[in-house]
């Protein structure tokens, strides 16, 4: 019975599609924290909070970049009261009763005044000076150390969420890169064939030449040419680099490194596609030439992935 070898990856990289959601309830109205991301070059994070803690909101956004990585991150902070949970009230601002009730009245003297038509008068009332006022943005000391914890939570829940999705991409990616080296494997045993069915092919072209065509021929020199021929079409160091870069791209999977390796793994996958290439430019091989089609179309849905790596 064959040995049976087991694979154990060790989950090190992190996807950078990330959730994270915490709520708390405090006084009259429930807070709630949520971070998501989609990939990006680095870090483009969009930070949207109730004007209930606008004040902290550079704390807050300091914490933030503190802990997050590369990625587009969006984060949210509203606050609902609880009277009325589908509303989040706390992220309106407040109508200035009194001046409203000033200007209504000024208004309507005016229009009875000038006898005009009536018109609309919220809208514009609306638009008056001190009419709409911002909304209570005091916060005490509980709150806001409720707030940072509720930060730092979804932060670590936005982490495992990545790390989770991290293996998924690493399983995906340890089977894309053994369906290559499989391929790979199969390129060898076509190898042999294929200088013999060359050379036989150069030959037989040449045994159609004349007999005094054939006699003016230098052998040594045609011998020559032929091995020079040959050893152009020769894919040792090709298959050498090729295997090269897939054990250094598992073992870049595998680093401890927590930044960067998403950029490394992408460099490392473009080499795989020059000396995939490579490999096909040099096949003159119909079944090889099928061969590294499927090994471009493996490499692709690699490099599709990569991009979500942290």
């Amino acid at each position: 019975m064959p040995a049976i070898t087991i694979k154990i990856y060790f989950a090190m990289i992190q996807s950078m599609t990330g959730y994270g959601r915490v709520e708390y309830i405090y006084a009259d109205h429930k807070t709630i924290v949520e971070i998501r991301s989609l990939n990006s070059k680095q870090l483009d994070m969009t930070l949207k909070i109730s004007p209930f803690f606008r004040l902290r909101e550079q704390e807050i956004r300091t914490q933030l970049a503190s802990c997050l990585q590369r990625g587009k991150v969006d984060v949210t902070i509203t606050t609902v009261p609880l009277d009325n949970p589908a509303v989040a009230t706390a992220s309106f601002s407040a109508i200035n009763k009194d001046a409203f009730r000033y200007y209504y009245s000024q208004l309507r003297a005016l229009q009875s005044e000038l006898d005009a038509a009536e018109e609309p008068l919220f809208a514009a009332i609306l638009h008056m000076p001190d009419v709409m006022q911002a909304a209570d943005t005091s916060m005490d000391d509980t709150e806001w150390s409720m707030l940072q914890s509720s930060v730092k939570q979804a932060i670590d829940a936005f982490n495992a969420f990545r790390i989770q999705e991290g293996r998924a991409l690493q399983t995906m990616f340890a089977d894309k890169l053994d369906g290559i080296e499989h391929l790979l494997n199969q390129v060898e045993p076509l190898e042999k064939v294929r200088i013999d069915k060359i050379r036989q092919r150069l030959c037989s072209q040449l045994e159609l030449l004349s007999e005094q065509t054939q006699q003016a021929i230098d052998r040594n020199r045609l011998e020559a040419e032929l091995i020079y021929y040959l050893e152009k079409l020769d894919i040792t160091e090709e298959k050498v680099r090729l295997r090269n870069h897939l054990r250094y791209f598992r073992e870049t999977m595998e680093t401890a490194e927590s930044e960067g390796v998403g950029k490394k793994l992408g460099f490392v996958a473009q080499e795989m596609g020059r000396e995939i290439n490579t490999l096909g430019s040099k096949a003159n091989h119909s079944e090889m030439q099928i061969i590294v089609v499927k090994m471009k179309d493996l490499l692709e849905q690699i490099k599709e992935q990569v991009l979500n790596v942290l």
